[in-house]
């Protein structure tokens, strides 16, 4: 009962991970239907200053020829030119300077204190000062603005004086048209005033009245911004964005003819009415059916390759999110690339995609993923056949360059490879199509440098992912492999024997894995961290013993097997509490599988020989290795540690040593779930022979080889 209620759990936890599986599936296809364009794709394909690589172009139909960007810029800039600022009159602040005035200027009179106070009548010096105020502010104070100041200037050197401007007055709802030059600015007013003292022979303290009423001067014709705005943005409204007309039936563009700017010009506008004309007449709908067929059939092929060939992917939900992640941004940012225009799409970093994926998995999924992204993309970017064809090398490069990745520096020489691929592509198709270098503009080749350089954000990138989803990169196994890191550290100086022998089966490893294919870094982690729960108790492991004594002589074999065993489990311990990737942890697991103390099992069948043994004592907990990396570090660990115990090492001894040991493990069925063939398993013994000479300095025998050879 209890094992049918199991499986039904199992089954419905299966059940639901199919459910999401296919959910995100679906939802990443609806997302980059959304993002991708929605109108019909004009079906010409051409650049300015290239060939037309198409049949004469005829014009279907009459259609008006948009002006250019710089064609509409000078038109703004003619209409902004005869735009008139609006100012305000504002009454209401002369009058307030002007009483002002009047109510200060007794107070004033009495605080000058001056020798002739008595000879004069204030009522003189205010009549005059009243006179200048109103003739100023009925003229008008004005602050000039710089910007109607500079109107149709060629230097941004301007003398204020000297450049006046109409502008319109507004007063009460009524306009009027005036120039600066009938008013008063500030400085203008106050020079006026002194001047205008100057010439009264009445006014005997003309400096002391001028100053008190340069007070009282200030701006009453307010700018109107606005108004102003609203004014220029009508003219601006009305600004015919075309200029002549194309016949039906005229000749657009000749095939093989270069494409001049108005010949250009002529092919963006017929693309622009065929755009207009299909949003209008064709059904939308059937464009976004359109995308939604191609999207998924894109999708449905990687999923069937993920089911096929990379099966560990498919049942991983979370890292099937990564692929759509990845997918659905790139494709968002091509999208919006496209819709906001920007000057070339190739500073997009698209070589970034493939880097991603190339550490996070490997070759062949990287590739997948960006041919499938690039044929997407393909239906809607401009020019798609150089589009595809300098993805797809560049992508090629990005891949190969890091095929193993064992230094950082790889990252920099991955992206001068890339570029140097861009450059050579680009060039390579300007030639096949022109013939001629004077064609090549090499201006063009700078979105290339720069997506070159974007595309190095994907090492943040990846190290993202690998935090957020917890997977393992060969970036982390790189860093796991630097014998500097804490942990190693740690086991060179607890267990210094054990530390030198990690790095033996280290080297063991990579060099067998590398003969059979595999991942050197992911082996040479797992070889370096496989023993490190021997740091717990380093004296009982033989390799860790530098004096004569052997704390095994006081255990009974069971003890001493028990301690042996344990080293395993207090590995993985010490691996979680370090926080060391489960990739990783596998290694501890599986290096001895489920294999038997033999030592200590003989030593009891030998103290023992009649009573029961409980082999369960003797044996490893395991589980067997379960791939090729867990396989080959098993035989390399067995055979390094036995290879130290030959008193007198021979070529003879070591083939035999290995082989014995080899054979053993097959015996026992150690490798019956890792995916290595007898080939590969032959070819993994033939490098331990070979490097474990090289190790004990044994001087191979050439006259046996060359008999064996003839033999």
């Amino acid at each position: 009962m209890a094992k049918l209620k199991i499986n039904y759990v199992n089954s419905k936890l299966q059940n639901n991970s199919t459910v999401l599986k296919y959910g995100m599936v679906i939802l990443t296809i609806v997302l980059i239907c959304i993002f991708l364009p929605k109108q019909p794709r004009f079906r010409y394909e051409f650049q300015k200053g290239k060939a037309w690589n198409h049949e004469n172009l005829i014009s279907p139909y009459n259609f008006a020829i948009l002006k250019t960007k710089e064609e509409l810029d000078r038109d703004k800039q003619q209409i902004l030119k005869t735009v008139q600022p609006v100012y305000n009159l504002q009454i209401s602040i002369s009058k307030e300077q002007i009483d002002q005035f009047v109510t200060d200027i007794a107070e004033k009179w009495q605080a000058s204190q001056l020798d002739t106070i008595e000879t004069l009548h204030i009522e003189d010096y205010k009549d005059a000062g009243l006179a200048l105020l109103n003739y100023i502010y009925n003229r008008g104070v004005i602050s000039l603005n710089n910007r109607y100041q500079t109107k149709g200037k060629e230097s941004d050197k301007v003398d204020p004086t000297e450049s006046n401007y109409n502008f319109t007055l507004m007063n009460d709802n009524v306009a009027q048209q005036k120039n600066t030059v009938d008013c008063f600015t500030i400085e203008l007013a106050n020079n006026y005033i002194t001047q205008t003292l100057s010439k009264r022979s009445k006014i005997t303290h003309k400096t002391w009245l001028t100053e008190v009423l340069k007070n009282y001067v200030t701006v009453n014709l307010i700018y109107n911004e606005t108004l102003t705005d609203k004014i220029e943005q009508t003219a601006l409204a009305n600004i015919s964005t075309t200029r002549g007309m194309v016949q039906k039936g005229e000749l657009i563009a000749e095939k093989d003819k270069i494409i001049n700017s108005e010949t250009y010009q002529k092919l963006e506008s017929l693309k622009k009415v065929f755009e207009d004309e299909a949003k209008i007449s064709g059904n939308q709908n059937y464009v976004v059916l359109g995308q939604f067929l191609i999207v998924g059939l894109a999708m449905s092929l990687l999923m069937v390759f993920l089911f096929f060939f990379r099966r560990q992917i498919y049942n991983n939900n979370r890292l099937l999110l990564i692929i759509y992640i990845v997918i659905i941004s790139m494709l968002g940012v091509l999208s919006w690339a496209i819709k906001i225009q920007i000057p070339s799409l190739y500073y997009i970093p698209y070589c970034g995609v493939p880097i991603i994926f190339r550490i996070l998995f490997d070759t062949r999924v990287a590739l997948n993923i960006h041919l499938l992204m690039v044929l997407v993309a393909a239906l809607f970017v401009p020019n798609s056949y150089d589009f595809v064809f300098l993805q797809i090398m560049a992508g090629l490069v990005a891949i190969y360059s890091i095929k193993t990745m064992v230094k950082r520096e790889q990252f920099l020489i991955s992206s001068g490879l890339i570029l140097a691929t861009y450059i050579i592509a680009y060039i390579g198709l300007v030639l096949t199509r022109n013939g001629s270098f004077q064609n090549i503009y090499w201006n063009e080749l700078i979105p290339f440098i720069v997506s070159v350089g974007l595309t190095l954000l994907a090492y943040p990138l990846i190290y993202a992912f690998e935090k957020l989803f917890g997977i393992v990169s060969d970036l982390t196994l790189m860093e796991l492999t630097n014998s500097n890191s804490k942990l190693l550290r740690e086991l060179s100086l607890k267990a210094p024997g054990t530390f030198q022998h990690s790095l033996q089966v280290a080297n063991l490893a990579e060099a067998a894995i590398y003969k059979i294919g595999g991942n050197p870094l992911l082996i040479r982690a797992g070889a370096l961290y496989h023993d490190i729960g021997k740091m717990t108790n380093p004296l009982y492991f033989i390799e860790n013993q530098k004096t004569g004594a052997n704390p095994h002589e006081e255990l009974t074999p069971e003890q001493s097997a028990q301690i042996i065993i344990s080293h395993v489990l207090k590995g993985i311990e010490i691996a979680r509490r370090n926080q060391l990737p489960e990739v990783v942890i596998d290694f501890i697991r599986t290096h001895h599988g489920t294999t038997r103390v033999d030592y200590f099992y003989n030593t009891f069948i030998k103290n023992n020989p009649d009573k029961l043994v409980d082999e369960t004592i003797f044996h490893y907990p395991g589980p067997i290795p379960f791939s090729k990396e867990t396989a080959v570090l098993m035989m390399a660990d067995s055979v390094e540690a036995a290879s130290r115990a030959l008193k007198e090492p021979t070529q003879q001894s070591i083939s035999k040593l290995v082989d014995k040991i080899i054979e053993h493990k097959l015996m026992q069925k150690q490798f019956a779930k890792s995916n290595i063939t007898m080939k590969d398993i032959s070819d993994v013994s033939e490098i331990f022979k070979s490097m474990l000479m090289s190790i004990h300095h044994v001087r191979i025998d050439y006259d046996l080889s060359k008999k064996k050879e003839s033999g």
